[in-house]
Protein backbone atom coordinates (compact mmCIF):
# COMPACT_ATOMS: atom_id res chain seq x y z
CA UNK A 1 0.00 0.00 0.00
CA UNK A 2 3.25 2.25 0.33
CA UNK A 3 4.32 1.74 -2.99
CA UNK A 4 0.91 3.32 -4.49
CA UNK A 5 0.58 6.59 -2.28
CA UNK A 6 4.27 7.12 -3.22
CA UNK A 7 3.51 6.69 -6.60
CA UNK A 8 0.89 8.60 -6.47
CA UNK A 9 2.75 11.36 -5.10
CA UNK A 10 5.36 11.09 -6.97
CA UNK A 11 3.04 11.62 -9.90
CA UNK A 12 1.55 14.77 -8.36
CA UNK A 13 5.06 16.15 -7.64
CA UNK A 14 5.63 15.66 -11.04
CA UNK A 15 2.31 17.59 -12.67
CA UNK A 16 2.80 20.67 -10.26
CA UNK A 17 6.58 20.67 -11.12
CA UNK A 18 5.44 20.89 -14.41
CA UNK A 19 2.79 23.66 -14.24
CA UNK A 20 5.19 25.25 -12.15
CA UNK A 21 7.86 25.72 -15.52
CA UNK A 22 4.90 28.08 -17.38
CA UNK A 23 4.33 30.41 -14.53
CA UNK A 24 5.04 33.86 -14.95
CA UNK A 25 8.91 35.06 -14.29
CA UNK A 26 9.61 37.88 -12.13
CA UNK A 27 12.72 39.57 -11.22
CA UNK A 28 14.70 42.55 -10.39
CA UNK A 29 16.67 44.25 -12.79
CA UNK A 30 18.20 47.71 -13.98
CA UNK A 31 18.02 50.01 -17.07
CA UNK A 32 21.41 50.16 -18.64
CA UNK A 33 20.04 52.47 -21.40
CA UNK A 34 17.17 53.62 -23.91
CA UNK A 35 16.90 53.22 -27.52
CA UNK A 36 14.32 54.49 -29.62
CA UNK A 37 12.59 50.54 -29.61
CA UNK A 38 11.98 50.99 -25.88
CA UNK A 39 14.38 50.37 -22.37
CA UNK A 40 17.25 48.43 -22.76
CA UNK A 41 17.46 46.10 -19.23
CA UNK A 42 19.57 43.26 -18.32
CA UNK A 43 17.80 39.94 -18.47
CA UNK A 44 18.31 36.56 -16.10
CA UNK A 45 21.43 35.59 -17.79
CA UNK A 46 22.90 38.93 -17.69
CA UNK A 47 22.51 40.03 -21.41
CA UNK A 48 20.89 43.25 -22.37
CA UNK A 49 17.82 43.09 -23.88
CA UNK A 50 15.80 46.10 -25.09
CA UNK A 51 12.35 46.09 -23.68
CA UNK A 52 8.79 47.60 -23.75
CA UNK A 53 7.41 48.91 -20.03
CA UNK A 54 3.94 48.02 -19.61
CA UNK A 55 3.41 50.87 -17.13
CA UNK A 56 1.34 53.42 -18.13
CA UNK A 57 2.48 57.58 -18.19
CA UNK A 58 5.75 56.72 -16.66
CA UNK A 59 9.27 58.25 -17.86
CA UNK A 60 12.61 56.13 -16.85
CA UNK A 61 15.83 56.62 -17.12
CA UNK A 62 19.28 55.13 -16.65
CA UNK A 63 20.24 53.05 -13.77
CA UNK A 64 16.98 53.24 -12.56
CA UNK A 65 15.92 49.70 -10.91
CA UNK A 66 12.89 47.66 -12.40
CA UNK A 67 11.10 44.82 -12.00
CA UNK A 68 11.18 42.49 -15.23
CA UNK A 69 8.62 39.99 -16.04
CA UNK A 70 8.82 36.94 -18.50
CA UNK A 71 4.92 35.91 -18.98
CA UNK A 72 4.71 32.01 -19.20
CA UNK A 73 8.76 31.89 -19.37
CA UNK A 74 8.69 33.49 -22.73
CA UNK A 75 11.87 35.97 -23.12
CA UNK A 76 10.22 37.19 -26.25
CA UNK A 77 7.26 38.56 -24.12
CA UNK A 78 9.69 40.02 -21.02
CA UNK A 79 8.60 43.17 -20.49
CA UNK A 80 9.26 46.22 -17.51
CA UNK A 81 6.11 45.60 -14.81
CA UNK A 82 7.39 47.61 -12.00
CA UNK A 83 9.93 50.39 -10.73
CA UNK A 84 11.24 48.69 -7.19
CA UNK A 85 12.13 51.16 -4.09
CA UNK A 86 14.65 51.97 -2.58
Amino acid sequence: MTNVADEILKTMKYAVDRKAVHCDITYPSVITGIDRKGYVILDRAGSERTVRCSIPGIELRPGQAVWAKEPMGKLNELHICGVRGK
